[in-house]
Parts: structure tokens; C-alpha cells; sequence
């Protein structure tokens, strides 16, 4: 049991810091062209979720051999993943606001990729968890 819950606390490890520096480079690249904070952290949250779910694959699974396949992930999964990072990036959004406004686009980007994989990661876990309890 200890060995699977390392290799899921790797795998959300992964997940997390590569998210979260995706999002800020994200923020940084895209801050100068798209102007509205709510966009931005949406388009950074989106696509550092999405770039860190390849890269927990390719690292864990494909490179490691450990850790739950997820090539074949349900549509309603990457449907509510989406979600979840929509949330994610809109609760980085007032965040970054309390802490400065405007926000740099470089501190809203890594907290919508932040949140949004923190948030992708519950819902990993708990997909896992019943996907296993039901067999």
C-alpha cells in the first residue's frame, strides 16, 4: 500500500510544479497580448493543466512504468478536469487580486496553473479511487 500511495504522491507532485511553472510562463508570454485578467488566468489555467497532464504521462507512466493508466480516461473526466480548471483559474483570479491590483500576469498565471492543478489532482484521485473500487 505504501508504494502506491508514493507513486501517487510523485504523480501529483509532478502534476503540481510543472502546472505551476507552465502558468507562469504562460502568464508571462500571454500577458502583453490578451488584456482582460479573467482570460488570461482561464488561458493559463487551461493550458498548464493540460501540458502538465501530458507530462505526469509521459513521465510517470510511460517513462517510469508506474501509476494508473490514463490514456483511456472517460470523456465526462477531461470534460470535468476542464471545469475544474476553469474554477481553479478564476479562484487564482480573485486572489491575485486581493494580493495586488491589477495583478502582474506572471503571478496569475502561476496561481491559475497552481489551483487549477490542484484541482485536476482531486479529481485524479478520487476518479482512481472509485475506478478501483468498482472492480
Amino acid at each position: 500500500m505504501a508504494a502506491v500511495s508514493g507513486k501517487t504522491s510523485m504523480s501529483i507532485i509532478i502534476l503540481l510544479l510543472i502546472a505551476t511553472a507552465v502558468g507562469a510562463l504562460v502568464g508571462l508570454f500571454l500577458g502583453g497580448i490578451i488584456t482582460g485578467t479573467r482570460t488570461l488566468a482561464i488561458s493559463a489555467g487551461l493550458i498548464a493543466t493540460i501540458v502538465a497532464s501530458i507530462a505526469r504521462y509521459k513521465a510517470v507512466f510511460l517513462g517510469a512504468g508506474v501509476g494508473p493508466d490514463d490514456s483511456k480516461v472517460p470523456g465526462v473526466v477531461v470534460v470535468n478536469a476542464a471545469i475544474a480548471s476553469i474554477a481553479g483559474s478564476l479562484a487564482a483570479h480573485d486572489i491575485a487580486n486581493h494580493i495586488a491590483t491589477p495583478p502582474s500576469a506572471i503571478l496569475l498565471g502561476t496561481f491559475a496553473g497552481l489551483l487549477s492543478a490542484v484541482l485536476l489532482a482531486l479529481l485524479m484521485v478520487t476518479y482512481h479511487a472509485t475506478s478501483t473500487a468498482a472492480r
